[in-house]
């Protein structure tokens, strides 16, 4: 306390920068107990009225993590709270930038305690000069600061939004309009008749957004607001986007029964099923489903085609899993069939876009940071530096930093939550005499280290062991040794085959002849040394020699570009072929494609330019620094929410645990520990895309079984079926 003491005194001596610096340091601090946090905190709130943002920052972020460690029904809660308000009201006048960033943080703050500033609503309606990034985190705000006391200002502001000449601006005010409905109930009939102003305005995109929000509405809402489809139904031939196409679907399926041209308004969009998106292409499916399931006589001929569609027609393996089941559904019980499709569906929530609790107390902790702009923790951007600590906020029983509370050991994961669990799962059945001496490999080139460096007491700071000094510490480390065998001394001394290299899928015929006038091109992708290639054979079929070859490739999910022109041997004579092999890096223009790693490319040469697309294997994009530190796996799989966790089956793998580890740790998906849980092998492991993306794994092998179950948390789940479909190429490879 005495130290604390000299650093609050030393607050009122230093310039702004040294002010920053004490109040980071002290919201470190866990006070003894209520009255010592009461105290701090009546010596930091002058700091509120300081003229610096980031001091208020600063301070902010003591009083809002002290504020956790005081009785809640306190005055001097009620008091520090009403302080807080004015501070971040005055940030707001502030230049663009430093308000977008004390925007940020508010939005943090008003989702742990929205009492601060529900007198405040005002300062966040948007001025007509603010920058648009400024004005969709006001209304961000304004949505989450919405309530029956102040909904009917609210709308008056959104409506007036709505008709703005921005149109990502406009999308998000009539997105707001649909959230208020569902967040204030009061006001869902108001809501309703401003979207359908807004539809009657029959602006393209308005309308489409405005279809949205309203089967969200339906939703929320059941058997209230129906009257209004046949308006609806008015706008099917102007929607063009996937999502107002597949909401209105939606509808069109759901109240099927009170829609008397219902099948002929889901026949309309079945004539260009196989030109929709997948997503439009499911809602249709199960919409003509449902349809059949109450009108069974009249559109009998209607479910079977679009089962046809879905089942023979269709590569998609979602849609036709989906057909498929919905087929053997009808044909066998159709009772059955009813109970499932049309099973009453859960009720929408307020706030879908909450941060998890534990993710939102430990941004808390790093408000005035770039974590509290990014609302990402710090391991997701500064990942493999073993000196990070998870932060959390203290609760009045004094708990702090790296302690988990009731309700995190108790939520269910397939990680152990708690601590004392670490040694556990992060303990190797490899090396077990405790030798972690580094030995050379003659047939690699590499080393055989053990993953946990000194074992148990180097992980959790003790200092046995006996380990050799010059041991990699860090992940870094680890990952940079390019053939790292979990097999350890055994690799040797049996005479096993420790080299694994890299799996590129087999070429494919990209471009056929037939549609190339003559050329032809196979190709694949690979990794080497640490750069991304694409290897291809052009083949000239013409009865000509072919010259003036160029390529480009389109936006893509990980911004995909060539690294320099492309090199083909000119003229490319007939019947001659031409082995190519062009770098790549990921500094292109980004944009999600579907499949998310499909590649559209254009060659171009003197006779035409031709298109083509192909998927890119996405261990290509695994960076080599993609093994995580231990402690931040743990923290990392805790943070990433359980809806995120994604399992799939790998069928008739015959491979040893170690050949396994082996295999995935050439394509740069590393091992970070390995445990046995009732006679089954749990190998966890970690891989980075070069956009920065972790993704984590946890691998379940029971011995003598060829079914693997493979879990993976992302924070982007859309990056799942890639994985794992690597996965079960490297393994069956």
């Amino acid at each position: 306390m005495q130290t604390i003491n000299k650093l609050l005194t030393a607050l009122n001596e230093c310039n702004e920068w040294g002010q920053v610096f004490i109040l980071d340091a002290l919201s470190n601090y866990t006070p003894a107990d209520d009255r010592e946090a009461q105290s701090i905190c009546e010596r930091v709130t002058p700091r509120l009225a300081h003229a610096n943002a980031a001091v208020v920052l600063s301070a902010v972020k003591v009083l809002m993590k002290f504020l956790e460690m005081i009785a809640q029904d306190s005055d001097f809660v009620g008091t520090l709270t009403k302080k807080l308000a004015p501070p971040l009201v005055t940030l707001l006048s502030s230049e663009p930038e430093v308000q977008y960033v004390a925007l940020r943080n508010i939005n943090l703050i008003v989702q742990k305690r929205p009492d601060i500033l529900k007198h405040e609503m005002k300062v966040f309606f948007v001025k007509y000069n603010d920058p648009i990034y400024v004005k969709l985190e006001k209304l961000d705000i304004m949505i989450r600061l919405a309530s029956q006391a102040n909904i009917n200002q609210v709308l008056a502001e959104l409506k007036e939004y709505a008709t703005e000449v921005d149109v990502d601006f406009v999308r998000k005010a009539v997105r707001a309009i649909g959230r208020c409905a569902i967040k204030v109930e009061q006001s869902a009939e108001r809501c309703v008749a401003t979207l359908l102003e807004l539809i009657q305005t029959k602006v393209n995109y308005v309308v489409q957004e405005a279809i949205v929000v309203i089967k969200d509405i339906f939703r929320k809402y059941p058997n209230k607001y129906e009257s209004i489809i046949s308006t609806l139904c008015e706008n099917l031939d102007t929607l063009d986007e996937p999502e107002a196409r597949a909401s209105m679907i939606w509808i069109i399926g759901e109240y099927a029964e009170r829609i008397d041209n219902a099948d002929e308004l889901l026949e309309t969009f079945l004539e260009g099923f196989h030109d929709e998106n997948t997503q439009v292409q499911l809602q249709l499916l199960t919409a003509i489903v449902k349809l059949f399931l109450k009108r069974p006589t009249e559109t009998q001929e209607l479910v079977q085609q679009v089962l046809s569609l879905a089942t023979q027609d269709s590569d998609n393996p979602d849609l036709r899993d989906r057909g498929f089941i919905y087929w053997r559904l009808l044909s066998t019980d159709p009772a059955a069939a009813k109970e499932v499709v049309l099973a009453e569906k859960p009720l929408i929530s307020e706030e879908t876009d909450l941060l998890e609790p534990t993710l939102l107390d430990e941004l808390i902790c790093h408000i005035g940071s770039l974590a509290s702009v990014y609302h990402k923790p710090p391991s997701s951007f500064v990942e493999g530096r073993s000196g990070y600590q998870r932060k959390t906020l203290m609760s009045r029983n004094g708990s702090g930093e790296d302690n988990n509370n009731a309700a995190d050991q108790a939520q269910p994961t397939v990680i152990p939550a708690a601590d004392s669990l670490i040694g556990d799962l992060l303990s190797l059945d490899i090396n077990a005499t405790g030798s972690t001496n580094v030995y050379p490999s003659a047939s690699t080139g590499g080393s055989n280290v053990d993953f946990l460096g000194n074992g148990l007491d180097t992980l959790l700071g003790g200092g046995g062991g006996g380990g050799s000094s010059d041991q990699p510490s860090t992940a870094a480390a680890t990952a940079s040794t390019a053939g790292l065998s979990t097999t350890g001394l055994l690799g040797d001394i049996f005479g096993l085959a420790t080299s694994e290299t890299f799996y590129s899928p087999p070429k494919q015929v990209w471009l056929p002849a037939v549609r190339g006038k003559g050329l032809e091109i196979e190709g694949t992708f690979s990794r080497r040394n640490g750069q991304i290639y694409m290897d291809m054979t052009f083949h000239n079929k013409a009865m000509q020699a072919m010259g003036g070859f160029a390529i480009q490739f389109n936006k893509n999910s990980f911004g995909l570009a060539p690294a320099q022109p492309l090199q083909v041997p000119t003229p490319l004579q007939p019947n001659t072929n031409a082995e190519i092999s062009l770098q790549l890096n990921t500094l292109g223009q980004v944009q999600k494609m579907d499949p998310l790693t499909s590649l559209q490319v254009a060659v171009k040469n003197h006779v035409d330019v031709f298109y083509f697309s192909c998927i890119v294997p996405v261990n290509v994009f695994c960076s080599e620094d993609g093994a995580m530190d231990k402690r931040v796996f743990l923290s990392t799989w805790k943070d990433i929410p359980s809806q995120n966790e994604v399992q799939f089956n790998i069928e008739n793998v015959t491979l040893t645990v170690e050949q396994i580890s082996q295999k995935l740790q050439s394509n740069n998906i590393f091992t970070i520990a390995r445990r046995n849980v009732e006679g089954q092998d749990m190998l966890y492991q970690s891989m980075k895309f070069t956009n920065n993306i972790w993704v984590l794994a946890e691998l379940k092998i029971q011995p003598g079984n060829s079914q693997f179950v493979l879990s993976l948390k992302a924070r982007v789940t859309d990056v799942a079926t890639p994985v794992h479909q690597i996965y079960d190429a490297i393994l069956h490879n």
